[in-house]
Order: structure tokens, then sequence, then C-alpha cells
């Protein structure tokens, strides 16, 4: 199948490894679906990979993962953007849509341990890495006597540090650690009631040119309405709330039969005070749920905590 002038599906990516084995799998699934269509990765550097030492509440503007990826798009160097969908804002460039939300991995957080024992049994001072404010804020909520320290970097360079480095352990993403066939560094998956995901932690967004509809009907195909349903709340959410990268805010929708429940933190950087909240609603409407949650969060006096987070 020829797509626009081409006669090859030119996938964009970000080049870590996890982000490869993301673009790998959504290459493996249209080659299934499309086998007369050849498709290729084109591995593109975002500005979030060249700061890849900063923290991420440090860099200015929004959309660090994506923007280079997005130019690439728009200007016809490729045909579809494979993004973590956690990374991609939620208002999205003139002239780009979301082709498809793929299914989703287990969207929770958890721990990897130097010595393989527990978060609870850490001793107090332990050094804790991880690279969110929203991970920081939970887990000093939650202990206040743990040292949360900033680790940046990809996973793979995540894990590195953590063997080099003077840590009791690091908090991450389970989703990048199954993808990558490391599910066995796991130490323990974190309960909701401690740490609450970024919204759409563990799903894969597919952002394409609105006006290609060639590629448009081919990436539909790997849209899962239940892992999309959920994600749109959570989006909706948070972009109701104002959150990002450089906020403690944290979202997680499941769909429950025509239901979706929806959870929802929001804390200041220290863990000093975090607010939560709890919804639920039809699977129809994913971002009137989302929507409502925020406001529900606001009520409880959000936005003052927010504003305080924003430097």
């Amino acid at each position: 199948m020829a797509v626009g002038s081409r006669s090859e599906l030119i996938i964009g990516t970000r080049g870590s490894a996890l982000a490869r084995a993301q673009a790998a799998w959504v290459r493996e699934q249209l080659t299934r679906l499309y086998p007369e269509c050849p498709c290729s990765i084109r591995e593109i550097k975002t500005t979030g990979d060249r700061w890849g030492d900063v923290a991420l509440s440090s860099i200015e503007g929004k959309g660090i993962f994506v923007k280079e990826l997005e130019e690439a798009l728009l200007a016809g160097e490729i045909h579809l953007a494979v993004h973590s969908i956690k990374d991609l804002p939620s208002q999205l460039p003139d002239g780009l849509v979301l082709g498809a939300i793929t299914v989703r991995e287990d969207p929770r957080d958890v721990w990897i341990s130097r010595a393989g024992r527990s978060l609870a049994a850490v001793p107090a001072g332990a050094r804790i890495g991880t690279s969110s404010l929203r991970r920081r804020a939970q887990l000093l909520n939650w202990r206040r006597d743990l040292v949360v320290e900033n680790l940046r970097g990809n996973l793979d360079t995540r894990l590195r540090k953590l063997e080099a480095d003077d840590w009791q352990g690091i908090v991450v993403a389970k989703a990048g650690l199954l993808r990558l066939g490391l599910a066995g560094r796991i130490t323990e998956v974190l309960p909701l009631g401690l740490m609450v995901p970024a919204a759409g932690q563990g799903a894969l967004g597919i952002e394409v040119r609105g006006d290609n509809a060639a590629v448009k009907e081919m990436v539909a195909k790997l849209n899962h309405p239940p892992s999309a349903a959920a994600v749109r709340a959570e989006r909706a959410f948070l972009k109701a709330i104002g959150g990002g990268c450089r906020v403690p805010v944290g979202c997680l929708a499941e769909v429950r039969g025509d239901q979706i429940q929806a959870v929802a933190v929001v804390a200041d950087p220290e863990g000093q005070k975090l607010l939560r909240a709890q919804r639920e609603g039809s699977i129809s409407q994913p971002e009137a749920l989302g929507k409502e949650l925020a406001q529900q969060m606001l009520d409880q006096g959000a936005s003052q905590i927010l504003a305080a987070c924003r430097f």
C-alpha cells in the first residue's frame, strides 16, 4: 500500500532502548495487518533526551519528549510517531491527531531494590532515586524519613545508575520493564494507596497528520477501546487540572464493565500536603469523568498546591 507519495511507512521514535522496543512493537503490528506495506523506524533525538541529566521540573516548555517528533511529522519526514502517551501534552499541535491508543500494559509503578528488600523495610535516611516529582511527592508523603533524589536518564540508564551509585533502590514504571523483558528486576509493585501513576502511564499513543487519511485508517486498527477510554479520562483530568511533568499529579482510570473508575492525587513536591479523590462514570463519556474528577480536586484546594509548584 502506498502511503501518500511513498511506498514505505516511516515510524518516528526516540532513540532509547524502551522507545525502540515500543516502535518495533508498532511496526510488528502494522506489518501483520499490512504485509504489503514495508515499515521502517527512524530515530529522532528530542529536547528531553538532550538534557538527560537535568531534572524534568527544571526544563522549560511542554512536550520535551515529543516536539522534534511532531516537527518531523508536520514536515512529512515520518508518517507516524510512537509515544509513551504520558509524555504527550493534552493539546496537540494544529494538523496532528492521536490516531490510536494501544492496548495498555500494567500502569503501576514498581520498586527496584539493590538488596532485594521491600520499600517499607529500607532504613531511615535511605536514598531513593526517581525521575518524577509525582513519585517524589507520594514517597515523602508516605515516609518523611526518606531521601528522594533526582534520577534522570532512559530506563536502561537508570538501572545502570542504581548499580553504580549508593541508592537503596529506584522507583520506575512497570510497563517499561515488561516491554524490555526485565520483569525479573522488580522487587515489588507499589499499591495505588501509596503511588498513583502518571496519566497515560503504560499506554502508547500513535500520533499522525490529520490530513493523511491512509495512515489514519491504518493506525486506527491498533486502537484498543478500553485502554483508549481510560486514557482519555486521565488526559481530560490532566488538562482540566493544569498538570504535567513539572507538577506532582497522578491519575489512573480503569474500565469496569460499562463504567470507568478513576483515582487522582495532587501533592506538593515535598509531600507535606496530598489530596486524593475518586470518581466513577460511564465508559461512553470518559472526558466528562476526567473533568468532573479535576473539579473535585480543585474544590478540595488543588489549585493552591499547583500554583505553588509552578516556578
